[in-house]
């Protein structure tokens, strides 16, 4: 089982995400929808920390995420969820208080679960093939590499 995250281009204006956790999906889902459990393995980049958590988890609620530094920064983003069915769909909209892409996103995860291994696959849309580009040219992989390997660590230590 691969644990490491793979990033590809997906049409002409997405990225398809994917990453297993051995992890039943019902916990992995959890853990990426509920605002208290994300708050705990969601650090952002090195040197952040998660200060704000907050997840409507409906359709048409908003969520948010703010992360500050050490200097006292924040990094925020949020957005509204546009479609949910637990354990398998979660569908939002994605904005960064300081966007480094044009416009919004639109994410759309889909969990599977086979044999105790859970597959997430995250179909980020924008608004442009420029914006999806610029995505892929940036850090994002070691990233969400980060991100990911602490959900891995957090699941490991629920189930």
């Amino acid at each position: 089982m691969s644990t490491k995250v793979k990033i590809t281009p997906h049409g002409e204006r997405a990225i398809l995400i994917t990453r297993s956790f051995k992890a039943p999906r019902e916990l992995v889902f959890a853990a990426m929808s509920q605002a208290e459990m994300v708050g705990q393995w969601l650090h952002g980049p090195p040197g952040w920390t998660m200060t704000t958590s907050e997840m409507d988890l409906r359709v048409g609620g908003r969520y948010r995420w703010v992360w500050t530094n050490a200097d006292g920064r924040e990094m925020g983003m949020g957005g509204t969820v546009l479609d949910v069915d637990p354990p398998s769909l979660l569908k939002t909209t994605e904005q960064f208080d300081d966007a480094w892409y044009e416009g919004e996103a639109t994410n759309t995860g889909t969990l599977t679960e086979e044999n105790g291994v859970t597959l997430m696959s995250l179909v980020v849309e924008y608004e442009s093939t420029k914006a999806r580009d610029g995505v892929l040219a940036g850090p994002m992989a070691s990233g969400l590499d980060a991100s990911y390997d602490h959900l891995d660590n957090f699941l490991n230590a629920k189930h």
